[in-house]
């Protein structure tokens, strides 16, 4: 057990280092694209677009073919290698960890966004943002291509880095291939629009309670961050407490308040989806205008939670390991 523990904690770490310097490149496959085709195929083959209860319990089943397949196959590749021996367990779940994490994925995507409004090209700029964004992009301006860049940058703060570690630290890589699947799902599946109101209520609702806890996590990471990034942590705490709830999500808005506060800038509003205005309310006050630069900010506070949750993760590992060695 203690030996297991060891190996599992160093593949984190070592998943974690790779993807600081690597990202996830585009030309080698990803689980994530798996866990999407399946998610496709269950879409095609189960949802009925009814509005009733029967796709309410195929979208149930649904979640449950696909968090157990994303969690069988790793658990049993990491089974087969720890047979064979520990090294190789170990190449395997490093890599494994490397797929779970998206800091760099995040940081190079957003970047984009901030280099191509440095050069004054707002349509490159507009492009960029798409990719990470799921609002209309075609009607943003310079400032609201900036707010969508670092709303995205703050929200995957989360569910990009502090929530896949979260689960990986509790459960191993299997946790984290479970905590992605669920994560994708509700990015497929989850809306509540009148194709996926049902069908999607159940990826919706899972993905509500997984990222409970680690959102706020990574709120109060964030924040403790701030001194560390030179920004206003006193103000991201107040705003934290404010306008944490101003979203359609219980968890959404846990980490873009604290970003807002931080930058001392105001995100969210009102969005433009599939041409439709949706009303949001605002979070943070407007106090000065969202810049280029300030997608910069919010990476590097992402960068500084996410390390002090890799940093705590292997902390409370090595304390785990000296209770069972009888140490502490």
């Amino acid at each position: 057990m203690i030996k297991l523990l060891i190996y599992q904690t160093a593949a984190v770490l070592i998943g974690f280092i790779i993807d600081a310097i690597v990202g996830d490149p585009y030309f080698l496959p990803h689980p994530v694209m798996a866990m999407g085709k399946l998610i496709s195929f269950l879409d095609k083959k189960l949802r009925r677009g009814n509005g009733d209860k029967n796709d309410i319990r195929r979208g149930a089943l649904t979640v449950v073919i696909v968090t157990l397949t994303s969690t069988a196959v790793p658990a049993a590749l990491l089974f087969g290698a720890w047979m064979i021996h520990p090294v190789v367990y170990l190449v395997i779940n490093s890599i494994m960890c490397w797929q779970i994490v998206a800091a760099r994925q995040l940081a190079r995507e957003s970047g984009r966004v901030a280099k191509a409004l440095e050069k004054g090209d707002t349509e490159a700029a507009r492009k960029a943002v798409s990719n990470i964004v799921g609002r209309d992009t075609d009607v943003l301006d310079e400032s609201g291509i900036c707010r969508a860049a670092v709303e995205t940058v703050a929200e995957n703060s989360s569910d990009g880095v502090v929530a896949p570690l979260f689960y990986t630290f509790l459960f191993g890589a299997v946790g984290g291939f479970l905590y992605k699947a669920v994560n994708t799902m509700d990015s497929m599946i989850g809306y509540k629009n009148e194709k996926y109101l049902y069908f999607g209520r159940a990826a919706a609702k899972t993905d509500d309670v997984f990222n409970f806890i680690p959102s706020r996590l990574t709120a109060y990471l964030m924040i403790i961050s701030c001194p560390l990034c030179r920004l206003d942590g006193k103000n991201a705490y107040r705003i934290f407490r404010r306008d944490r709830y101003k979203h359609a999500s219980p968890n959404s808005a846990q980490t873009e308040s604290v970003c807002a506060g931080a930058l001392n800038v105001r995100l969210a509003g009102d969005a433009v989806y599939g041409g439709k205005v949706h009303k949001k309310e605002y979070i943070g006050d407007d106090i000065k205008p969202t810049e280029p630069a300030d997608i910069k900010r919010a990476n590097r506070l992402m960068y500084a939670a996410s390390c002090l949750a890799l940093l705590t993760g292997v902390l409370l590992r090595a304390a785990a390991i000296l209770i069972l060695r009888g140490l502490l």
